[in-house]
C-alpha cells in the first residue's frame, strides 16, 4: 500500500555507528530536504545505540538520545523503525531482529550473514506482523540489485544470477593484475588502505560473497535461503602466475558467485572463474561490485557500482527508510514464505563446462606424461598445457585448459593425481565462465 498523505516525521533508531552508521546520519541531514519530499514526509533519527558512547565517529551525536540498552528500541513508541548496522549473523543483531518483527515494528538492515543464515525465519515473521523487513544495504551496498530483483524482474523466470560480490577481493585480483604483484603483498597494502579488514579471512576465502549470493538465489528463483549447500573458494591460492595466464588466455580472473537453478537442482558457487574479456564481468576493477540476472523475458541484466563503503551503503539504508515512510514494501523474500520452493542441491559433478588447472610439479622427466595419463583416465580432454619454468629449485609451474566436460572428471583427474611426489603443493582449479 501507499501513503500519499503522511505529513508526521518518521522516527528512526540507529543501532550500530560504524562506518555506515556515520553516512546514514551524513546522508540524512545532507539530503534532508530532498528525502522528504520523496519520502512524503521528513525522516528522522531520534535514538542511537553502540557499544562505544566515547568512540569518535567524525559526525555530531548530540541531537540524538543514546540508548544503551538496544532491546528497549523493539517496544518504544516514540520509534517507528529500527535500523540494524551492526553485524553478526547470531547474538545482539539477530535478537533486536527478532523483537522487532515480533511486535510489528519495521526493520531495515545491512546484515547480510544473518539474513543468510537465519532471513526465512525473519522474513515469516514480518510477514505475520504485517511489517517491513528490507535489506537493500546487504548485498552489493548501493547497488539497487535487491529492488531490481524483487521488483523490476518481478515478472520474470530467473534462469541464473551471478556476480562480482566482494570489493576486498576484486580489488585484490585487479591490482595484481595490472601491477604484476603477488597476493601476500597486495593484501596487506590492501589492509593498510581500509579496503580489507585485519583478519581478512571472512572477505578472501569468499564467505562474505557467499551469504549475499545467498540471499540473491532466494529473491532471484523464488527459493529457501540455503547458505549450507553453497560451495565455497576463496582467493587466498591465487597467484602471479594464475593472472599472468588467463591474460596470455584473453581471460582475466574474478571472484564470482554463481547461482542456477533447474530441474537438475539449485546450484550454489563462489569460486575464483577465468572470465572473457568480452564480458562485462572483466571490466569491473578495483572495489566496485557487479551483479548479473538472466530472465526469460528480459535478457541478460547487468547491474555495477560501489559496493561498499559509507556513501553507497548508507544510500541503500536510507533508500529502504524511504519505503518505509511511503508504506511501500511486500513480502520480504518477493512472495510470501509458504509459496518459497524448497530445491534440492544439484550435483556440481554433473556440470559440464571448461577449467583451468595449475600445477606445481618437480622438474624431472615423465611429470607432463603423470599429469596428461591422469586427466586422459580420468576423461579430461586437454585443449592446451603450457609448461613454465624460470626457476628449477622451486619447481615448475604447468597450466592445462581443458575442453568443456563434466566437472566430476576434473575432480576425478585430482584425486588420482593426489599423493604424487612430482606434486609440490595442492593444485589450482578455477572454472571459466562461458
Amino acid at each position: 500500500m501507499t501513503n500519499l498523505h503522511r505529513h508526521a516525521p518518521l522516527r528512526v533508531a540507529l543501532v550500530g555507528l560504524g562506518t555506515v552508521g556515520g553516512g546514514v546520519i551524513r546522508l540524512l541531514q545532507t539530503n534532508a530536504d530532498l528525502i522528504a519530499r520523496r519520502a512524503g514526509c521528513p525522516i528522522q533519527v531520534v535514538a542511537i545505540s553502540a557499544r562505544d558512547r566515547n568512540k569518535d565517529r567524525g559526525v555530531d551525536l548530540t541531537p540524538y538520545e543514546w540508548v544503551d540498552d538496544m532491546t528497549t528500541l523493539a517496544t518504544r513508541e516514540d520509534i517507528d523503525v529500527v535500523v540494524e548496522l551492526i553485524g553478526g549473523a547470531d547474538g545482539p543483531a539477530l535478537t533486536l531482529a527478532r523483537q522487532c518483527l515480533s511486535v510489528g515494528k519495521p526493520f531495515v538492515t545491512a546484515n547480510k550473514a544473518m539474513l543468510a543464515h537465519h532471513g526465512l525465519d525473519l522474513a515469516a515473521l514480518a510477514e505475520k506482523a504485517g511489517v517491513a523487513l528490507k535489506y537493500e544495504a546487504a548485498v552489493a551496498g548501493g547497488i539497487p540489485v535487491i529492488k531490481g530483483m524483487r521488483e523490476g524482474a518481478a515478472a520474470n523466470e530467473i534462469s541464473r544470477v551471478y556476480g562480482i560480490l566482494n570489493g576486498t577481493c576484486n580489488y585484490i585480483l585487479t591490482t595484481m593484475e595490472k601491477e604484476g604483484r603477488g597476493f601476500g603483498e597486495v593484501l596487506k597494502e590492501a589492509q593498510e588502505l581500509g579496503y580489507a579488514e585485519a583478519d581478512p579471512s571472512f572477505d578472501i576465502d569468499g564467505i562474505d560473497a557467499a551469504h549475499k549470493l545467498t540471499i540473491l538465489a532466494g529473491l532471484a528463483f523464488g527459493t529457501e535461503l540455503d547458505f549450507d549447500n553453497v560451495a565455497i573458494t576463496g582467493i587466498r591460492h591465487v597467484i602471479a602466475a594464475d593472472i599472468a595466464e588467463a591474460a596470455a588466455l584473453g581471460y582475466r580472473i574474478r571472484l564470482v558467485g554463481m547461482a542456477e537453478n533447474g530441474p537438475e537442482g539449485l546450484f550454489q558457487r563462489v569460486h575464483p572463474m577465468l572470465v572473457p574479456l568480452d564480458h562485462p564481468l572483466a571490466h569491473v576493477d578495483g572495489s566496485l561490485n557487479a551483479v548479473v540476472a538472466e530472465g526469460n523475458f528480459v535478457g541478460r541484466l547487468f547491474f555495477q557500482g560501489r559496493g561498499a563503503g559509507d556513501g553507497p551503503t548508507a544510500s541503500a539504508v536510507v533508500a529502504d527508510l524511504i519505503d518505509v515512510a511511503r508504506d511501500e514494501y511486500g513480502d520480504a523474500l518477493a512472495m510470501p514464505v509458504a509459496a518459497l520452493a524448497q530445491q534440492h542441491p544439484a550435483d556440481a559433478g554433473a556440470r559440464v563446462g571448461r577449467a583451468y588447472l595449475r600445477f606445481k610439479v618437480q622438474d624431472r622427466p615423465g611429470v607432463l606424461a603423470e599429469i596428461a595419463a591422469a586427466t586422459r583416465d580420468a576423461g579430461v580432454s586437454i585443449e592446451s598445457m603450457i609448461q613454465r619454468g624460470a626457476n628449477q629449485a622451486d619447481g615448475v609451474l604447468v597450466a592445462i585448459v581443458t575442453h568443456a566436460g563434466e566437472e566430476r572428471c576434473v575432480l576425478n583427474t585430482l584425486e588420482r593425481l593426489a599423493g604424487s611426489d612430482s606434486l609440490l603443493q595442492t593444485p589450482m582449479v578455477m572454472h571459466i565462465l562461458d
